[in-house]
């Protein structure tokens, strides 16, 4: 079962960074458009849409990414204070009651809306550039899959801490400058004169 975690929790993460590069595409856009239309006088008509799709595809892909890290916002006033195996038992009945249901719908939705962009090689009506965007609305139904695969990973993870106390490790990626800032440099370092 922790191989299985594992892999999932590894496939995104992977795609989780390689969206990641969606913020520099969209900042050296934005820096572009910025700089043409301000100093040149000469705006351009596909920066918008580019904008926009960037922004979506980063915001689709990254929350597979988001819960992978445990990441995403939790109310847990309360929560904390339980012990492992009962927070183990609230995620696992949440997973199943709220966040399923919400991803398949995701899921089942998207690939229609994605099926009937295709059909009609939809074109973006924002601007006169006419940008094609099938190819992004493809990312909705492919991002409620990923999310309904991490959620496998979350449930498992649930029902292995249900079962032995103890929540898995989850794979380390980045870190928030509160968590780095908060660890005792000098921890795995032996004592002075020993």
């Amino acid at each position: 079962m922790t191989k299985l975690i594992y892999t999932i929790e590894g496939l995104s993460v992977w795609v989780g960074r390689a969206f990641g590069w969606c913020i520099l595409i969209l900042t050296l856009s934005v820096s572009y458009e910025v700089f043409v239309r301000y100093v040149l006088n000469a705006p351009t008509v596909w920066a918008f849409d580019m904008m926009v799709q960037m922004y979506g595809a980063l915001f689709l892909m990254s929350g597979p990414y988001a819960l992978a890290q445990d990441s995403h916002v939790r109310g847990d006033v309360l929560y904390r204070l339980f012990p492992v195996r009962w927070q183990a038992r609230i995620d696992f009945l949440l997973y199943l009651l709220f966040f399923y249901p919400g991803m398949l719908a995701l899921f089942w939705y998207g690939k229609e809306i994605a099926a009937d962009s295709w059909r009609y090689k939809e074109v973006s009506w924002n601007s006169p550039a006419r940008i094609q965007i099938y190819f992004f609305k493809t990312l909705i139904p492919v991002a409620g899959f990923l999310l309904m695969l991490q959620g496998l990973a979350e449930l498992s993870r649930c029902w292995r801490a249900m079962k032995t106390g103890q929540w898995l490790p989850r794979l380390t990626d980045v870190k928030e400058t509160e968590d780095i800032l908060a660890e005792d440099p000098f921890e795995d370092q032996p004592a002075a004169g020993k």
